[in-house]
């Protein structure tokens, strides 16, 4: 008896991730795609930090599965107040690296998903919710 494996050959251009891809290319990726952030849009950016984290840990309380590509942890600009800037830290973004690499087979999805990914999380810092980012394809 045969496994449905040697019954039927894998194509080899269809298998998914996870893409291998050094820390260092990873990071070029990811500073690559700010460079696609329209510039009227970067020059509203205030007060933002980019990290790249390996992968994401959930919170307590949080479901222990959660897979996440990027977070944004900060205050949206559009809910600051004269207040805010008295001694507040920078927003953060966060794009994980291994639950990107999981999801893509080439280099080439590996920076798309990573634009998407830089494009969500900053769209957080502008005020912008998921239900939104669903909506304009941003998800």
């Amino acid at each position: 008896m045969h496994s449905p494996v040697e019954n039927n050959p894998v194509d080899e251009a269809h298998i998914s991730g996870p893409y291998e891809m050094s820390p260092e290319d990873f990071e070029e990726a990811v500073s690559d795609a700010l460079q696609l952030i329209p510039p009227k849009a970067a020059r509203a950016m205030d007060n933002v930090a980019i990290f790249i984290e390996d992968d994401y840990t959930p919170q307590p309380g949080e479901d222990p599965d959660t897979v996440l590509l990027g977070l944004y942890e900060g205050v949206p600009l559009t809910e600051r107040d004269s207040w805010w800037e008295a001694g507040s830290l920078p927003d953060r973004i966060t794009i994980f690296r291994q639950p990107i690499l999981n999801i893509c087979s080439t280099r080439e999805e590996v920076i798309d998903e990573v634009a998407i990914t830089v494009v969500h999380e900053i769209a957080h810092h502008f005020g912008i919710d998921d239900d939104r980012l669903h909506e304009l394809g941003w998800g």
